[in-house]
């Protein structure tokens, strides 16, 4: 079955978009076994991979010149949080020089922009030693949001750092919860971070929301496997990390892991690659739909939202609710980045899927 891509009205086309949606995908649904399924969430509906696909934004500018990793919606006060990688030579408060990209990457160094619901850029703060952006998440308070995202990234203490270039990128090991403040630069040892370490032994930590139910989404590695639980947002909080479910990572997955979000019974993957001349148009990026219960894979579906980015690479899954006051109106969106260029202004844009079954 084919997947389409829905348009927006004239007036937000002309807004918002700039060149044709991509032309319809192809995929086929499957069912396998995640592994180490042990849940009891409540049944619910899921997001349709079929559904076609309707553009949010496309090609918004960034704070940085490094593609997008991960987003989330406050949903209350209509903001979108973006996570990237600081710029190779960009000097920050407080430090002695200027580091480059790849001491960036490899020591964790995040840039958090905030933007409003018509993609425009109203705040950004700095997190140093964080981690990849893998995913975030966003909790909002008042008229702002805390934010939750990996930390201590496991280059960050490593004392050879960065004079070591033999080492990797700089994976979060622990989450981190904090509020969200124009201009701050934070560090893993900041009194404004609460840090929580929910699966002893994990590393390479990452959280996502389900914002309509409450709950936070944890992917970790343990013991050389990657697995997910599902948690109670407001027990979370409180240092009480009882999974209501838990699932091993697919083995279905065939590329690079770019994220997830959760909703409801049903948690949702996505991979894929940059296009290259290996992975031309329109690419091989994937949705993957995982049943908390059961550990079954429901569906998996070729997507071909944004098609026509000159430059696309999936970065990212997030659930929105437009109309708080009509939280069962919800859409799965997927971020892209796009921009190539070297050193220039990169560019992000977001599709979503709001039907369910």
């Amino acid at each position: 079955m084919s997947e389409g891509v829905r348009s927006l009205d004239r007036r937000l086309l002309l807004k918002w978009a700039a060149g044709a949606l991509g032309a319809a995908g192809v995929g086929a649904g499957v069912l396998a076994t995640a592994g180490n399924a042990a849940g009891a969430v409540g049944t619910s509906q899921r997001f349709s991979l079929t559904d076609p696909s309707t553009e949010l934004f496309r090609e918004i500018d960034l704070q940085e010149t490094r593609v997008l990793q991960s987003f989330s919606f406050d949903n209350t006060n209509k903001h979108l949080y973006v996570v990237s990688l600081v710029d190779g030579g960009r000097q920050l408060p407080g430090e002695s020089r200027r580091y480059t990209g790849d001491e960036r990457a490899r020591y964790g160094d995040l840039c958090v922009t905030r933007l409003d619901w018509h993609g425009s850029i109203i705040g950004r703060m700095y997190l140093k030693g964080f981690g990849h952006g893998v995913s975030i998440a966003a909790e909002p308070a008042g008229n702002s949001a805390w934010l939750w995202t990996e930390t201590d990234s496991v280059e960050a203490a490593n004392p050879s750092y960065p004079t070591d270039p033999t080492k990797n990128i700089g994976w979060g090991s622990r989450i981190g919860r904090f509020k969200f403040s124009n201009g701050a630069v934070l560090t893993p040892t900041s009194s404004k971070l609460t840090k929580f370490s929910p699966v002893a032994g994990a590393d390479r930590t990452t959280i996502a929301v389900d914002p309509a139910n409450n709950r936070l989404a944890v992917r970790y590695r343990l013991a050389g496997t990657f697995q997910f639980g599902l948690y109670d947002l407001a027990a979370f909080k409180a240092g009480t990390f009882t999974q209501l479910a838990h699932v091993t990572q697919p083995t279905v997955l065939a590329s690079d892991f770019q994220g997830f979000t959760s909703y409801g019974q049903y948690l949702y993957l996505l991979e894929g690659k940059a296009y290259s001349s290996t992975n031309p148009a329109p690419g091989n990026t994937y949705h993957t739909v995982i049943d908390w219960n059961t550990g079954s894979v429901a569906e998996r579906r070729l997507t071909e939202a944004g098609a026509s980015l000159p430059f696309r690479e999936p970065e990212g899954l997030a659930i929105q609710i437009p109309d708080t006051a009509t939280p069962t109106a919800v859409r799965l969106c997927t971020g892209f980045a796009s921009g190539a260029d070297a050193g220039s202004p990169k560019q992000a844009s977001f599709y979503y899927k709001d039907a369910l079954v």
